[in-house]
């Protein structure tokens, strides 16, 4: 992927090295259990966190965070998510407007390593990146992308730019009001329900990321050869099906919370090749 010419973005805070700061909320070794059973079963974080800090009644202290340092990071790995971060600014900035008649708020991009603390609570590397839409923030431990060559071969700038795209669809459904009512709606059903909820925030955010790529090829010529190949088996390499089957030995549906290795690779492949976000609609999908 030709990521060198694209535009870095400074809205980034680099926490690398700093530690988790603040206080108050779940312990440490609570935060670790959580992310590591959130990252074996590949389950939604914010759920677990949330219904954990709910019960605790934290929360409001991860909110209070040491500065890191802001702008574009200089090593290679650090520019390069400000590399990709920009390029999603500069093609969501345009689509958003077009197909959605929204104006694009972009969201903030943190670095960290090991812990920090986010708008939803502790943030930990076991966790993998996600999205904050309390203080509309995708948080990453960098690490994670030798983590996708090492445990699921899923290798390449591509594949890396996808995981980071991933998580500014989710800011995308934010903006567009999908993540709200989703949440509002979670709260009021069943597991399997609430399950089938979070797959269809997943599986749209998988087809945004398509839909960013899209753009970013028209206007840049940005994707080189295997590119897209890398970002698909990315996809499968993080279905529930392949995790739950590497995790635990079986597979269970019902407790899917991000999709099947298919239906990510399916949901990527239709934003890349429509470049639509009305495409990427799996609320009124008939299939999965």
């Amino acid at each position: 992927m030709r990521w060198e010419d694209f535009r870095s973005s400074s809205n980034v805070e680099d926490r690398r090295g700093m530690g988790m700061g603040g206080a108050g909320g779940l312990g440490i070794g609570t935060m670790v259990i959580l992310g590591l059973v959130g990252w074996a079963l590949g389950i939604d974080p914010r759920i677990l966190i949330g219904g954990a800090e709910m019960m605790t009644g934290g929360g409001s202290g991860y909110q209070q965070q040491q500065q890191g340092r802001q702008g574009a990071p200089q090593d290679e790995m650090g520019r390069f998510a400000s590399a990709i971060l920009g390029n999603t600014e500069d093609v969501w900035k345009t689509v958003l407007p077009q197909q959605a008649n929204r104006q694009y708020q972009p969201p903030k991009l943190v670095l960290f390593s090991g812990a920090t603390r986010s708008g939803c609570g502790a943030a930990q590397s076991a966790m993998g990146p996600f999205y904050c839409p309390l203080d509309q923030t995708v948080y990453i431990d960098l690490s994670f992308f030798e983590e996708m060559q090492r445990r699921f071969r899923a290798g390449g700038d591509f594949a890396y730019a996808y995981v980071l795209a991933h998580e500014v669809g989710h800011h995308v459904e934010n903006q567009l009001g999908i993540l709200p009512r989703v949440q509002e709606r979670q709260q009021q059903v069943g597991g399997a329900e609430r399950n089938q909820l979070s797959v269809r925030v997943e599986l749209m955010a998988d087809c945004l990321a398509g839909v960013w790529a899209h753009h970013s090829q028209q206007r840049w010529q940005s994707l080189e050869q295997g590119d897209i190949e890398e970002a698909i088996g990315a996809a499968e390499a993080i279905g529930d099906d392949r995790l739950q089957r590497k995790s635990q030995g079986t597979v269970v549906p019902d407790s899917f919370t991000h999709g099947s290795s298919e239906q990510r690779a399916r949901w990527l492949t239709t934003g890349l090749k429509s470049g639509q976000i009305q495409a990427c609609d799996t609320f009124r999908a008939a299939r999965l």
